[in-house]
């Protein structure tokens, strides 16, 4: 059996995209996606996204780590199956959709390359300690302020967190950030890819909402964030000690079709 695919990335944060709407993929075939995902065996990928229908025909994304297992929300990865969405003939300027954390809108600015923005869930609540700062944007995120990131050795000290007693259970991805006058810098190791990526949409997210509770930017709702595979932006709003109107905003880019064999 072959079945068609397209790649994705957004800032360097790349995906399998498969419609999945006749349900021809072996879902639990966790090995097979992280074949697929493999960057010398397989397409390459940090994730592999199915877009479905739910009962009520709404589209549904469902994430794979490159491990192969089912995760949480993937923030680039959203954006990225907003844009296969429109190349599979959804030619409205906003798309809802649901995935494993709840639904989703995004938007599309008609821009070569095309830029998405994804509102993301409300933060209820961030949890502050001396060190570093945790919170869940869809996915669970430890964030570190450093004073130079770009000379951080980002797989050992992530991993050592990664795997700390505290989070070696369900695991955690982790941010290191250094704050700029007029933008963050963020590097992210993250959990199920096991290993530092390009660019991590939630790790992002997480990053900018962490920045502001712990005084870090002080500036307006908009954050620019610099990231090994690009820039991104979140917008957001500040209610409490959370957030709302959190939208992740940055390029989703058609790489290449093409299809396998199972």
């Amino acid at each position: 059996m072959k079945i068609k695919f397209s790649k994705y990335q957004g800032t360097g944060n790349d995906f399998i995209m498969i419609d999945n709407r006749n349900h021809d993929f072996p879902l639990n075939n966790h090995k097979l996606i992280e074949t697929l995902c493999n960057r010398r065996f397989g397409i390459g990928a940090d994730g592999l996204i199915l877009l479905d229908q739910n009962d009520k025909s709404e589209l549904r994304m469902t994430y794979f780590n490159a491990d192969g297992k089912t995760s949480s929300m993937c923030g680039n990865g959203g954006r990225c199956f907003a844009a296969f969405a429109r190349q599979l003939n959804h030619k409205d300027n906003s798309i809802y959709f649901e995935a494993i954390d709840g639904e989703h809108k995004s938007e599309f600015t008609l821009a070569n390359p095309l830029t998405v923005k994804l509102k993301m869930l409300d933060v209820k609540f961030v949890e502050q300690q001396s060190d570093y700062v945790f919170l869940d944007t869809g996915s669970p995120h430890y964030v570190k302020f450093v004073s130079d990131v770009m000379h951080l050795d980002v797989v050992k000290e992530g991993r050592s967190i990664r795997y700390s007693d505290q989070y070696k259970e369900g695991g955690t991805n982790v941010n290191f950030v250094q704050s700029e006058p007029d933008r963050l810098i963020v590097r992210t190791y993250e959990r199920g890819v096991e290993d530092e990526t390009y660019s991590c949409g939630t790790g992002v997210t997480a990053s900018v909402l962490a920045a502001v509770v712990a005084g870090k930017w002080n500036g307006e709702n908009k954050v620019l964030v610099q990231t090994l595979g690009g820039e991104l932006a979140v917008h957001f709003t500040r209610v409490g000690n959370g957030f709302e109107n959190v939208w992740l905003e940055g390029p989703a880019t058609y790489v290449f079709s093409g299809e396998f064999e199972i």
